[in-house]
């Protein structure tokens, strides 16, 4: 009965201290618990996540340039990794397909050369009033219809890779050319090839991949039950490296075999540290609005599910709640009821925590 008595005595005496929130101990008390003190640190950021990322290329910067006709390869004078211009000629084939196509085109311009006189003559006759209008809607039908079909066959020749000029030099001279140009279509950096010299390719057969590098995006997969602690415009720091990026895109889905939605953040303006393609460790930083400080892990005090911190006064201490907003390799980022000029004890928490709780002895 005795011992059940000391207990909830002892009981009533911790509840009390611990409703408190103070504690008194002398100077002798803090050396011999071996209690360093140190000034609040103001924190303006804090990581809340580190994850791996993959360097990508934005889809919209990323091209196929694949065979507008079919044909042997005669010549390739680019190769992987070489930076092009826009209309840059990449290959160039042979192709009887594209010979075909431009005789169609001559035979159509020659048709309409040929009906363009009858049209000019009813036009005059029409507006003389010589000539009936069906006459007239007749001769220019028949006109419009292979003006069209010449226009049409002109922008075949197009698709096939002819420039204007080449166009124009071919209703000039009538002369037929089967070698084809494989330009690039942007200004980038030819990412790969898939064509050599001397081999057969068929339409629309992939030849290069050419993309523009002046953006990239870091692609992240985050665990599903994180996501809560990022937000879109969260800076996004690559290990290591003075590159950063700005997160413009979170996923919908849950990835079922890994249980993460895809990230991606924008790097910010142009940069040589990292390439695409390229795995490397990022820290998710969030920038904090509120006071916050910087803390050791030595200085954080766990009872009952919640953390705390000690805030040094005349008497001793006062135990102060806080809230842990993120943890780093060498301390802890905080928020409480305190200000920049607070002194707490950054080392000797636990043993405080027992004095706090009436677990332990100074002597």
């Amino acid at each position: 009965m005795r011992l059940v008595i000391i207990g909830l005595i002892f009981l009533i005496n911790m509840t009390s201290v611990y409703a408190e929130n103070n504690l008194s101990l002398s100077q002798e008390q803090l050396e011999n618990l071996g209690i360093s003190l140190g000034q609040l640190e103001t924190a303006k950021q804090v990581t809340v996540l580190n994850a791996p990322a993959k360097v990508v290329i934005p889809p919209a910067n990323e091209y196929s340039v694949s065979a507008p006709q079919a044909g042997l390869v005669i010549k390739v004078t680019a190769s992987v990794g070489d930076t092009v211009k826009k209309a840059q000629v990449l290959a160039q084939i042979n192709s009887p397909d594209l010979l075909a196509s431009q005789r169609l085109y001559l035979k159509a311009l020659n048709e309409v050369q040929l009906n363009l006189l009858a049209y000019e003559r009813d036009k005059k006759l029409i507006a003389e009033g010589v000539i009936a209008d069906r006459r007239w809607q007749e001769t220019s039908s028949q006109y419009n219809t292979l003006v069209f079909e010449a226009n049409e066959l002109k922008q075949l020749l197009e698709i096939a890779g002819m420039t204007g000029a080449e166009i124009e030099q071919l209703a000039k001279t009538h002369q037929l050319n089967g070698q084809l140009n494989v330009r690039s279509p942007i200004n980038g950096v030819v990412l790969e090839r898939t064509l050599l010299v001397g081999e057969r390719v068929n339409l629309q057969a992939p030849l290069f991949k050419v993309a523009a590098l002046d953006e990239l995006w870091l692609e992240l997969n985050i665990p599903h039950e994180r996501l809560d602690t990022i937000k879109l415009g969260d800076q996004v720091f690559i290990e290591d490296s003075s590159v950063s990026a700005e997160v413009i895109l979170m996923g919908q889905s849950v990835n079922p075999d890994n249980q993460t939605i895809q990230v991606k953040a924008k790097i910010r303006g142009k940069q040589s540290d990292v390439r695409a393609g390229q795995t490397i460790n990022t820290q998710i930083i969030k920038y904090l609005n509120p006071p916050a400080y910087k803390v050791p892990n030595t200085a954080i005090a766990q009872y009952e599910g919640k953390a705390f911190v000690f805030v040094r006064n005349n008497a001793g201490f006062i135990v102060t709640p806080i809230t842990v907003l993120g943890k780093e390799e060498d301390g802890a980022i905080i928020k409480g009821n305190f200000s920049t000029n607070d002194t707490v004890a950054i080392k000797g928490a636990v043993a405080l925590k027992a004095q706090w709780l009436g677990l332990g002895s100074a002597e």
